[in-house]
């Protein structure tokens, strides 16, 4: 299984159509589901030292939508939505991501992921696992080659600091 990570988060590839992110971070689970699921602490972290959060909404319940946006120093737009698929508070949740900036004749189901994240705590310390399912090889190399691992790496940082801050 390659692996491409370098930061605290690692990064490996188990098939051609997935990504598995494994990250621990030094805080209880509850503290961590909050951080990553409560719309004014997203906020705190999900920009990855890149930009101003400018949406977040979150409508966390089965069929509920999300979407996450932010603006680049240089001015550029990203944002990303979804919808959750299933939720188990503080272990598990499963949605789906679409990237809105998707490259013309890309169609949405191509473009968008299945995302599991898994909250799995020991000792009080939580390790969430989030395994990422492109349509295909192509659309999976698309997103690392985005470089989303350096971005990624900041915003788990930064989340791991807002986690320990609530306790």
């Amino acid at each position: 299984m390659p692996t491409t990570s370098s930061g605290t988060a690692l990064l490996t590839l188990p098939t051609d159509e997935q990504i598995r992110i494994t990250r621990e971070f030094a805080a209880p689970r509850h503290l961590v589901w909050k951080a990553w699921t409560t719309p004014e602490l997203v906020r705190r972290w999900w920009h990855a030292k890149r930009g101003e959060v400018t949406g977040c909404e979150i409508d966390l319940r089965v069929g509920g939508k999300w979407r996450y946006a932010m603006v680049t120093p240089d001015g550029f737009e990203v944002a990303f939505h979804g919808e959750y698929r299933e939720i188990v508070p503080n272990e598990l949740l499963v949605t789906t991501e679409t990237y809105e900036g998707l490259a013309e004749g890309v169609s949405e189901e191509e473009g968008s992921t299945l995302n599991t994240a898994t909250f799995e705590e020991a000792g009080g310390r939580t390790t969430v696992t989030l395994l990422i399912q492109a349509a295909n090889r192509t659309s999976r190399d698309a997103i690392i080659e985005s470089g989303m691992e350096d971005g990624l790496q900041d915003a788990l940082d930064l989340l791991e600091e807002i986690a320990v801050s609530l306790g």
